[in-house]
């Protein structure tokens, strides 16, 4: 269903199409509002014909997730999965950390729900058994370099050199395999007779690393913290809605065991029963994510269960069955999940009415102190020298009350020498009206030749570091600019903190404990540090020139020749052009222009 302005409304499927459109336009029954709103708008009808209804589904699936339609259920899902991959295809596996699984040759496991204990693991298994963390290419690679430290402190066994047959190191492989499968009893039994025999010998500092291995590999299986004597892969499905919002919380179970939880957000789900939500869920995340289960547990009935069952079966290659547990343990978890998802929601709302305070809230102060309509897009300026050396101005912008990095600029000062910052703030607001002046007149005649930046979007208020001179200043470059933005200063105390906002010349007071107080605060900290920041960069950049910079013809791969082949620039200083054109960098000319220079120089 598309508008007038051929943006998708919704995309939906059905066996009789006929039916399922008819249905939209009849009277009221019961549809909800959001339904009645998207009829008001469809200006067309566009339709694909599947063979099948499983095809159908697919493509409804991938068609929504391309187009995001504003009236379909979706999931608002910005998160990636840890997984742990041993490259099986490599004739010498690595044990890795991948957030993309691929149909390869390698074993995947997971997915995990920390990052931090995957990495923590990955280098535990690395230690117990001995495997390469390098990327060299064996077995082409072996022997051609000498075996890296990990290999002398007895944490590889050196396949890059030959050290290992390929048979010893696929039974390492396999070792940490097991281990990822929760087999870890082998494995201590194996440390524990080390730590004793090497503590027999009295050779205390290894059975102390033993010692060590042993308690992180208890760590790791102590983790695991619900099992199942099923020992199988399965997913627990399960939501809670209020008002327009919904949570859905999951459960991953592997081999018998919960490694991980995840909760995500699905929206436009008012007037949608929670079968529904839970269907479109299921359907969107388990196309996106590389892994499936052999079973999902799940809290409800399911319109589509058998459809979403062969199309979830197809893509795992092998059965997969959907649940709805009625009793027992299965049915606890998936009430767990539930009420687990309904303390998510309740959190988070605390928390985005508190961030709403301090964001929206606060443009929404600020707005009313100034007598605005709104602030929504907020632009502040400062600039920052050190006695008029390498003078630089910064540009920060905050939307609906949070800084938009993106849009932040720096700008280098062209036009002024010496520490005049009323002169570089002139300078910087004519060069960033200016520049979104000529964006916005391409954009209009639809130069696609240009590129098009953060200049093009101009603020709903401008806040100026200071208060009447720098405001005069903004206003002046906006005057004859033919721009008309608003313009407040931040008016400091003696102690350099804020007190005040200077607007239409006059010192408005603002409540010091307001958020609107605290939102100008930051802005004007941020603007003040993305100045400093880049300020010290040029600096730092001034700081490390060397002398060899200044030589005529001697760019960066000739000087660093010339401190590969002399020690100290007095031995560059004393070279004979004879010895410098010797250097495979230099030719007669060149040779000759650093010992001119040097030659020029003042003696000390």
């Amino acid at each position: 269903m598309r508008d007038k302005n051929d943006s998708i409304l919704y995309v939906g499927k059905a066996i009789n199409l006929h039916n399922r459109v008819r249905s939209y336009f009849r009277a009221n029954i019961g549809r909800g509002a959001a339904i009645d709103q998207m009829v008001q708008q469809i200006a067309r009808f566009e339709y694909i014909i599947t063979d099948s209804e499983l095809e159908a589904l697919v493509l409804e699936n991938n068609l929504i997730k391309e187009n995001s339609p504003k009236y379909n259920t979706l999931l608002k899902d910005d998160k990636t999965y840890p997984y742990i991959k041993v490259t099986l295809g490599d004739e010498y596996p690595r044990i890795m950390f991948s957030r993309i699984m691929k149909k390869d040759k390698s074993k995947y496991f997971g997915p995990y729900s920390s990052a931090g204990a995957v990495k923590d693991t990955i280098e535990l298994l690395n230690k117990l058994f001995k495997l390469r963390t390098c990327n060299k290419n064996l077995p082409r690679d072996i022997g051609l370099e000498r075996p890296c430290l990990n290999y002398h402190i007895k944490q590889c066994t050196a396949p890059c050199q030959g050290y290992v047959t390929k048979e010893e190191y696929r039974k390492q492989v396999e070792g940490a395999m097991e281990f990822l499968n929760g087999d870890y009893k082998p494995i201590i039994s194996s440390l524990e007779e080390k730590m004793n025999a090497a503590s027999e010998a009295m050779e205390f500092e290894e059975a102390a690393g033993y010692r060590d291995l042993i308690a992180s590999v208890k760590s790791v299986a102590q983790k695991q913290k619900i099992t199942d004597s099923s020992g199988e892969d399965k997913d627990i499905v399960a939501l809670y809605r209020d008002e327009d919002e919904a949570v859905v919380q999951v459960f991953f179970v592997r081999d018998g065991k919960l490694i991980g939880r995840e909760h995500y957000y699905m929206t436009h789900v008012s007037d949608v029963p929670k079968p529904d939500i839970l269907q479109d869920f299921i359907k969107q995340f388990y196309a996106g994510t590389p892994f499936l289960p052999k079973e999902l547990m799940v809290q409800y009935e399911l319109p589509e269960a058998e459809l979403l069952e062969q199309w979830l079966s197809q893509k795992k290659g092998s059965r997969l069955y959907i649940r709805v547990p009625k009793v027992g343990q299965k049915e606890k978890l998936v009430e767990l999940a539930a009420q687990n998802a309904k303390l998510v929601l309740s959190q988070d709302r605390e928390k985005l009415k508190r961030e709403e305070g301090r964001t929206i809230g606060a443009v929404k102060e600020i707005a009313r102190i100034l007598d605005l309509k709104n602030a929504d897009r907020m632009e502040a300026f400062d600039i920052s020298n050190t006695n008029g050396f390498e003078n630089v101005g910064s540009m920060v912008v905050f939307e609906k009350g949070k800084p938009k990095k993106s849009d932040y600029r720096k700008f280098k000062i062209k036009t002024v020498a010496g520490p005049d910052d009323y002169a570089c703030m002139r300078e910087v607001l004519t060069r960033r009206f200016t520049h979104g002046l000529e964006e916005s007149r391409a954009l209009e005649e639809k130069d696609m030749d240009r590129q098009f930046g953060s200049f093009t979007k101009f603020p709903d208020l401008l806040l100026m570091d200071g208060g009447r001179g720098q405001v005069n200043i903004a206003l002046q470059v906006l005057d004859e600019l033919h721009i008309n933005i608003p313009v407040c200063g931040m008016v400091k105390d003696d102690n350099h903190r804020t007190r005040g906002l200077y607007f239409n010349n006059v010192e408005l007071p603002i409540d010091t404990h307001s958020e609107g107080f605290k939102l100008i605060t930051r802005i004007q900290d941020e603007a003040h540090r993305f100045a400093i920041e880049y300020h010290r960069s040029l600096r730092s950049k001034a700081q490390v020139k060397s002398v060899l910079d200044d030589i005529p013809g001697v760019g960066a791969a000739r000087r660093k020749a010339l401190m590969r082949t002399f020690k100290s620039i007095d031995e560059i200083k004393n070279a004979k052009v004879e010895e410098i054109e010797a250097i495979p960098e230099f030719n007669r000319s060149a040779a000759e222009e650093v010992v001119k220079f040097f030659s020029s120089l003042p003696n000390e």
